[in-house]
């Protein structure tokens, strides 16, 4: 078979400057000088017939053509990468995974390590930037993120629900006599009390939520900061029960109602579907789904009740 392809160095020329917005750049990427790069990308721009990029002084924008390639020719380089590393032999270099800090400091972090011991050669590199990634052109292998799962162009996997419900230490509920009822939540400070999912709690509970009785506690952005006020004996702090659900077994925190709130998203794993079969990305999303496949079935039991 004989395919029409482009000139494979001024393409690879290509795929780095569109990535990094940057001919210079690309240039000490791939260890070539600027006046090369710029002549490969003109080889390129004349074999297509038409601009790839608008010159700008000092920085550079894609064209409509060049932004239809763009994603392309990252997924081919991405692809043949991939392959290479398996043809070599699987599962090694640096894995990037991509989570909130809330999934990385109390669920990664305390399973990963038997996951590096069954992957010695494989590095995971782990950022828990607020910011949303996009795979196509950052250097990102894997995402943990909540949602519904619809993200365009990734393939989404489904770890468990975010539901979530209010915690808080065992000595912080004996020193006000118990929490037995909804109500008595306002005898507690509460960390983040102008979270939105307390008030989705109490309604879920059966009770309107009344925020003139609450006493505001910590408000740290954070699930993870939260939980540790609760830890503290700080608050009452509302947590994604499948997350904190070690703190519980071990009696650190206690969850004083079944009942559970519910914005209906959940935690999902997430990749290009170009990427499905990368040996790195193949051996963590099966770790992770096995890890996780307890909670479903839990998740499966309680739906059946």
């Amino acid at each position: 078979m004989s395919w029409e392809l482009p000139p494979l160095g001024a393409i690879r020329v290509f795929e780095a400057a569109s990535r990094l917005g940057s001919f210079t750049k690309a240039a000490e990427e791939l260890g070539m000088t600027q006046s090369a790069a710029s002549y490969q990308i003109k080889v390129l721009e004349e074999r297509a017939g038409t601009p790839l990029f608008i010159r700008k002084t000092r920085q550079i924008a894609l064209t409509e053509a060049g932004q239809q390639l763009a994603p392309h020719a990252t997924g081919a380089f991405s692809s043949l990468a991939d392959a290479w590393v398996a043809t070599k032999g699987g599962a090694t270099g640096v894995l990037s995974v991509t989570t909130m800090e809330t999934f990385a400091t109390n669920w990664l972090a305390v399973w990963l390590g038997t996951f590096q011991l069954m992957y010695p050669d494989l590095a995971v590199k782990v950022n828990t930037s607020q910011r949303v990634f996009d795979f196509n052109r950052e250097d990102v292998d894997v995402g943990i993120r909540t949602g519904t799962g619809k993200w365009p162009g990734l393939t989404a996997h489904y770890l468990f629900k975010a539901d979530y419900t209010p915690m808080l230490s065992p000595s912080l509920a004996e020193s006000v006599g118990g929490i037995r009822r909804p109500e008595d939540l306002y005898k507690v400070p509460l960390c983040c009390a102008d979270d939105p999912w307390w008030p989705i709690w109490f309604v879920a509970a059966g009770v309107a939520f009344e925020p003139d009785r609450v006493t505001p506690g910590p408000t740290l952005g954070s699930q993870a900061y939260d939980a540790m006020a609760a830890l503290t004996d700080r608050g009452a702090a509302i947590l994604t029960r499948n997350i904190y659900s070690a703190l519980l077994a071990k009696g650190q925190l206690i969850q004083p109602f079944d009942v559970l709130g519910s914005d209906g998203d959940g935690y999902w794993l997430v990749h290009l579907e170009s990427r499905r079969n990368t040996p790195k990305i193949k051996v963590f999303r099966d770790w992770v789904l096995a890890q996780t496949a307890e909670i479903r079935e839990r998740e499966k039991a309680e739906a059946a009740l």
